[in-house]
Parts: C-alpha cells; structure tokens; sequence
C-alpha cells in the first residue's frame, strides 16, 4: 500500500467504561482495499487475546466497524463491538483460559489494529494502531477494603456525597473475590459489595453461616453513604443459591429487590447451605462428558426430578429478575426458574418476578462486550481439583444476552432501588 497519505485509525472514545461502546474508522485506504481490523489484549496472567473482522473499504477509502460488514474473522456481519465481545486467547495458548479482571483501578489497554488483507496477519506489521482504555472505574469512584468484623469484601461507592442505593454482590462457587460487577455498578449509581464468601484455597468446605452474610448486609446498609432501606441482592450461580436464600429465610435481611443470574435453589439438605458435596449421591450422578468437558446439567435435572431440598423461595417478598441462558450446560437454569416461578404463583406473589431467557445463551453471563467462554477451566471448591467446565453459549447470541441483560439489570436497579428521579445519583 503505496499512496502519499498513509492510513488512519481512530477509536472514539479511545478512554471509556468497559459496559460503553466505541466507534472503531479507518480512514486514507484505497477504495475497495480488503482489510483486516484486528484487537490486541494481553491479560493480567500474561495470556494474550485477540479478536478480528475482514473488512472491505467503501468508494471514499474508509472502514467503520459499527456501520460496515465484516465477512470474516472471530465475528462477521454489522458488529459495532464484535472485537471486543469475541475476543478469544491467540493459537498456542494455555487451554482453559477465563478473561476476568482482578486490579478494577487499572485500565484494560486493548490495542486496535489494521492490516492489509484478509490474510493471517498476526506476522504483519499494521498500516496503523491506536490503543483503547477500557475502565471499570469512573473517575470519583472509591473502592474501600473491607476486613471488619470478619468479612472479606470490597466496597464501591459511586461519585458525589450520595447517600446512595447499594447493592450486595455475590459470585458462584469458584470462589474467591471478584471485583468488576460491583465496581462497575458504583459507576452507575449504586453503591456496592463485592463479597467473598468461599476462598478459592479452602481445601476443607463447610456450611456457609448465615450470620456472616447478615454482618456483610448490615455493614452495607449502615454505610453513612447508603440509603439503609434501599439496599439489593445480586448473584451468579451459587451467588444466585445464596440471593435466593438470603431474601427468603433469613429475618435479618430485607432486600429491597435481588437480581439472580443463572439460578440454582437447590439446597444441600433442609438446614444448610453449601456447595454439592464431593461424594455425590448415585440418584445425582448423572454428569458426564461432552467436548471433552464436565456437564452438571443432567445433574441438576436429576436434582429438580427427586424433590431434593430447595430454598423456601414463596417467603420472598421482594422485586426478582431471573436472567437465564438456554443453551446453560452447567445447570438447568431455565427449568429452576419456571419452578420459582410455580412457587411464586402458589404463593400468590408471581407478580414480583421478571423472567428474562436468552436463547442460545450459556451459564456466564456477564456484563457487556466481555468474551464468551463456552468451556473453561473450573477449581472444585473444597478441592484442588482443576477440570474443564462446558457453561455452554453461542457467542454471538451470549453477547447479545450480555448486553440486552446489563441494560435490564441497570433498569430494574433504577426501578427498584432508586423509584424516584430525585434521587438518582450525580454521575
């Protein structure tokens, strides 16, 4: 590509909230020039991600990734975010691999690219680059350390003197303390506790105690800038089990409404709570292999079939938005929620719930443009044992899910938690 004017790459906004969109333009191609528009991203465990589309320059010599098609790569079709939401590890990389961020006041610095072709041009050097900041942070957002009265946690209050709406924050059972939801829930006004409540080293599981989610939900509800009675639950997977549980048998807490993503509310017997043991009873054991991966679905199945204990959901008495993924292989999350739902109606209540389904999407759904993960690897709390789980999704469909769910959530929150204009936060 020989012309007098080389190429030019624009990203707008090139520094942005990881749930905003970009507008990704290439400009000073020859007409009819076939390109291909690639992002780079080298993750915090050192593992390279790259997403790209094949694109072809219009009569005026420019590309626009949110108005033109692509008609190839890792998405194809008019797809304003697709380097983004398909992202995937580069050939030779570790197998496994979960795109998750763990430092939430440092940037993702994603590198956009353009080469010549539609070639493999992972050897090429690009006709021009710009580099991208993706934050889940807003400026005047504090992220506070919580470590007292024995909870693990990290509390994001949203920017301006508040008091604020807030939300309590619950992960599945992979364990540890995840960050970026409840950091990027600050940003749009609710104050929010990423809570850890199974360390991913805990060789040696037990009953979950209650009081210490009690403790979590008080420090929160207490927090001068939080509005006390105006405080939420939300969870994934067995984050969902604990929202469920929490709302519905525990006197202490009164959610004003709880958001569960990927709903389990099978509980391991009728006093406690805790992850599925290690020796799963022969009436459970259905799970098995497929793509050479663990599938727990058939299991839950069996569980939802016997009558196995389940979290006394009719004792709920708040707003609850249920968000499922069709294509869930880690758990029957659509059958679980038409059985919350039955018991919702029985108890009179089914006007609380919202059901959102997503067709084709799998069991991780997670805030918008984040790479989809049909099978990852997965730590067996109580274990170290390390096995490939099948979550399931398509990811196209999962990252319209993604997106289309954020939106719902961020509505339902505002709904709920804040009800009244006057009291939105001053972002």
């Amino acid at each position: 590509m020989s012309q007098a004017v080389p190429p030019l790459l624009s990203v707008r906004p090139s520094r942005a909230l990881v749930d905003e969109k970009f507008s990704v333009l290439v400009e000073n191609l020859p007409p009819g020039c076939p390109v291909t528009i690639r992002s780079l991203y080298q993750s915090e465990d050192k593992d390279f991600w790259e997403a790209y589309g094949h694109y072809v320059s219009n009569h005026k010599g420019t590309v626009s990734v949110s108005e033109d098609i692509s008609l190839g790569g890792t998405y194809t079709g008019k797809e304003a975010m697709g380097l983004l939401w398909s992202m995937r590890p580069i050939p030779g990389s570790r197998k496994g691999l979960r795109l998750r961020k763990k430092d939430t006041c440092a940037p993702m610095l994603v590198t956009i690219s353009v080469y010549s072709g539609h070639g493999d041009v992972r050897d090429q050097a690009p006709l021009a680059s710009a580099l991208v900041e993706r934050w889940h942070v807003a400026p005047g957002v504090q992220r506070i350390e919580i470590t007292e009265k024995g909870v693990r946690g990290t509390l994001f209050l949203p920017p301006g003197p508040g008091p604020f709406p807030a939300m309590l924050d619950l992960w599945g059972g992979g364990g540890g303390l995840q960050e970026y939801r409840a950091a990027l829930l600050a940003c749009r006004g609710f104050a929010s506790l990423a809570l850890e409540y199974l360390k991913s080293n805990d060789t040696k599981p037990k009953g979950l105690d209650m009081k210490y989610f009690e403790t979590a939900f008080e420090i929160i509800r207490s927090h001068p800038q939080v509005i006390p009675d105006r405080v939420g639950i939300i969870g994934l997977c067995f984050g969902t089990l604990m929202t469920l549980s929490l709302a519905a048998e525990c006197p202490t807490i009164k959610p004003r409404c709880i958001v569960c993503i990927s709903n389990i509310h099978s509980k391991s017997n009728e006093n406690t709570i805790q992850e599925f043991p290690q020796e799963i009873p022969e009436k459970y054991n259905k799970i098995h292999m497929m793509e050479d991966v663990v599938v727990w679905r058939d299991m839950g199945l069996a569980v939802l079939e016997v009558g196995h204990p389940k979290v006394k959901v009719g004792n709920i008495d708040c707003p609850m938005l249920l968000i499922n993924g069709t294509d869930d292989q880690n758990w029957p999350t659509v059958e679980v929620a038409s059985d919350i739902i039955k018991t919702m109606r029985e108890a009179g209540k089914e006007s609380l719930v919202t059901r959102l389904d997503y067709p084709d999407a799998g069991h991780l759904i997670e805030p918008p443009f984040s790479p989809h993960f049909r099978a990852a690897n997965f730590m067996l709390h109580g274990t170290k044992k390390k096995v490939m789980m099948l979550w399931g999704g398509k990811t196209k469909p999962h990252a319209d899910a993604q997106e289309d769910s954020w939106k719902k959530i961020l509505s339902f929150l505002q709904l709920h938690l804040y009800g009244a204009p006057s009291l939105k936060a001053n972002l």
